[in-house]
């Protein structure tokens, strides 16, 4: 049998003591293109990075084309012969296409001077490999994206690259850019070059991956043939789901008594699009109504989300809110109108660390707060008060450092945060990622009381199970646009994953 080029095995990883990898492996074969899928925090970036020297591994083997390998950084994986090609292209805009094929490696001539004429010749020969002939003397940031994506590719393979990480290579492409691509990678294996291809996008993993590796929380939990495995085996592989059992009928908030006061109308979004991440999403909410929207990593939920909250202005489409057409300019207009949005990266974009649980929890009301540029101390303290209490967030008081709080009360802080607002719409972005169970079962119970007491939520989440159990209506995104709704009474896991794998119902 051939021996594999790549070989990763018991890899781990801990980041500040949290591990990131856990005995995780991954084997590539000779000219074999390898899907490497799984949802956010599966492990697939750190697995990449330990591969080409951005990160050193804590535990495990590697070894490469028969050695036993550690790289030392991405330039030293490079020259041994694998070459990364990233979501966000790294090269230089302003250089020409030639320069940035051979960038800190130009032929030179006599003196030590460039040699333009084989450079421009190598890359433009280079580039034909792959049907591409375009001026290799231009600036590479006239060409498209696509042309970008293949002058990365041909860049690696400059390097005589044995193995090729592709990572979420289509996501900025067109649908005719993708299958350029597509047919580039089948140009690789063909000249015996071994890919790894990550992609949210199952059509693409069909299309040119032999195997498929899937990730979850930072394990290797199956390697299959991209034949012997179903796009629905596939999606429960990386959701956690076993098949037995989300074919049965999840306990709907609906069925369990659920909103008993839905009422008119709040949110009607028609046909949006932004990007290549939304080309046609579709969703309503009702007052008092929890709408979950479903989808894998990539299908366009966030981006969804930010349209709506006018954090990203949308290219096409219609929004209209509490019946009246929302064209906000900004997330400062959406706010004044009644919307609030807790992002999924609470650390990143929601909590201000060195400042107290008051602070952040006022901080969208702090206009109102302040008048004269003095802070009204006495009114900010009543509330904050008011809302610890309500909520239950645990502190030592409203001076504590919210950084010093856990995940869960944090969270019930940005929560506040907007409630405090009184809005009419709430928009929650993986609002229980990363909290413990109990803060977790808190939330969602404080979630289902707003939305009884008239809220409406918009409520994002990867975890199948909160979304099925939570919502009054599904919604579910497939590469950026609405592929099936669920109501009440016919929301299971089973059907909302297979709208998830497949693009529509059941």
């Amino acid at each position: 049998m051939t021996s594999p080029l790549l070989s990763m095995q018991a890899i781990s990883k801990s980041f500040g003591g949290v591990p990131a990898l856990v005995d995780a492996s991954l084997e590539v074969m000779p000219a074999e293109i390898m899907a490497l899928v799984g949802q956010n925090g599966a492990g697939k970036s750190t697995m990449i990075k330990i591969l080409n020297g951005a990160y050193v591994r804590d535990a495990g083997t590697i070894s490469f084309d028969g050695k036993d390998w550690t790289a030392g950084s991405p330039q030293q994986a490079q020259r041994a012969g694998i070459s990364t090609i990233f979501q966000e292209i790294n090269l230089i805009g302003y250089r020409s296409v030639a320069e940035n094929i051979f960038l800190g490696r130009e032929p030179k001539r006599g003196f030590g001077l460039l040699d333009w004429s084989k450079m421009n010749a190598e890359s433009a020969s280079l580039l034909a490999r792959f049907d591409v002939r375009v001026d290799v003397r231009e600036p590479l940031e006239r060409f498209s994206t696509a042309v970008q994506q293949m002058v990365a590719i041909a860049r690696a393979v400059s390097f005589n690259a044995k193995l090729v990480i592709m990572d979420e290579p289509t996501s900025s492409l067109d649908e005719a850019e993708v299958a350029v691509l597509l047919r580039t990678i089948r140009q690789l294996k063909a000249e015996g070059v071994a890919v790894i291809f990550v992609s949210h996008k199952l059509d693409e993993l069909y299309q040119v991956c032999d195997r498929v590796t899937i990730m979850r929380d930072g394990r290797t939990v199956a390697v299959q043939p991209m034949g012997d495995i179903t796009k629905l085996q596939l999606v429960a592989g990386m959701l956690g789901r076993d098949l037995a059992e989300v074919k049965k009928r999840g306990a709907t908030a609906f069925e369990a008594g659920g909103t008993a006061n839905i009422g008119g109308e709040l949110l009607d979004a028609k046909h949006l699009a932004l990007g290549h991440r939304v080309q046609d999403a579709t969703l309503d909410i009702r007052r008092g109504e929890i709408i979950g929207l479903a989808g894998l990593l990539g299908s366009g939920r966030t981006e969804t989300a930010r349209a709506i909250f006018a954090a990203d202005r949308k290219t096409s489409g219609t929004v209209t809110f509490n019946g009246k057409p929302a064209e906000f300019k900004g997330p400062a207009d959406a706010i004044a109108a009644g919307m609030g949005y807790c992002s999924e990266d609470r650390k990143t974009q929601g909590i201000v660390p060195s400042m107290s649980v008051a602070e952040n929890l006022t901080l969208a009301l702090m206009p109102a707060l302040t008048r004269s540029g003095m802070l009204d101390e006495a009114k900010q303290r009543v509330i904050v008060e008011r809302f610890i209490k309500e909520i239950g967030i645990k502190c030592s008081g409203p001076n504590q450092k919210i950084r010093e709080l856990s995940g869960g009360n944090q969270q019930k802080v940005l929560l506040a945060r907007w409630l405090c607002m009184n809005p009419k719409l709430l928009i929650l972005d993986e609002p229980t990622r990363g909290i413990d169970v109990g803060a977790k079962a808190e939330i969602q119970t404080l979630i289902r009381r707003l939305a009884s007491d008239g809220l409406g939520v918009l409520m994002i989440s990867s975890e199948l199970e909160e979304i099925v159990e939570g919502a009054d209506r599904v919604f579910v995104l497939r590469e950026g646009k609405t592929v099936a709704q669920f109501k009440h009474k016919n929301i299971t896991e089973g059907e909302v994953m297979h709208a998830m794998a497949h693009g529509h119902e059941a």
